[in-house]
């Protein structure tokens, strides 16, 4: 899935700017489908609006720059049931900590334990935002199977990492590496 498709997905069911749409890539309900930056999302959204699948609207700000407000159009409605018709690439799971996790061997203990717990309760808050998420009656029922799913990923991720992160920290060197200056 690509940048444009998710700025359609986001227009589907209501307005927004560029910059509400980032907002909802980075921490609303759409955090967890594809990676978009201002810089790809701009030009996504301007590629949309020349091809007449939103349309946009300035908006006028008192003490701020007026913005731009996007919304689907009936042909951008029929492209984004189109693109979700067709294959599904991959999904794609990167993880900064489970680079550090590899090679905990050659780090201190003290900190592979420390950010084994960052990590714990960085897993603990993503899953009370998911139970502080809308509840049946303010969502569809695909918008709760999907919060559900990533309640189960979390859980079963929360529940192997505390079975198994003394394992990665026994890993760790016991000392600091000297320097060889010493």
């Amino acid at each position: 899935m690509n940048v444009r498709t998710l700025c359609l997905s986001i227009l589907y069911d209501s307005e927004a700017s560029g910059y509400d749409i980032r907002r909802m890539c980075t921490e609303g309900n759409f955090a967890y489908f594809v990676e978009a930056s201002y810089g790809s999302i701009y030009p996504a959204l301007a590629k949309l609006e020349d091809d007449g699948l939103v349309a946009s609207r300035t908006e006028l700000q008192e003490g701020k720059p007026a913005r731009k407000v996007y919304s689907i159009t009936d042909a951008g409605r029929s492209a984004f049931a189109a693109e979700l018709s067709e294959p599904l690439g991959e999904d794609m799971f990167r993880s900064p900590f489970l680079l550090f996790a590899r090679f905990a061997h050659i780090l201190p203990r003290d900190l592979v334990e420390q950010r084994c717990n960052e990590f714990l309760q960085r897993s603990q808050d993503g899953l009370k935002q998911l139970d502080g998420a809308p509840d049946e009656h303010n969502c569809t029922p695909a918008d709760m199977w999907v919060i559900n799913y990533g309640r189960a990923v979390l859980q079963v991720a929360e529940q192997h990492f505390r079975t198994h992160m003394h394992e990665l920290i026994t890993m760790a060197r016991a000392e600091p590496q000297k320097d060889a200056a010493e």
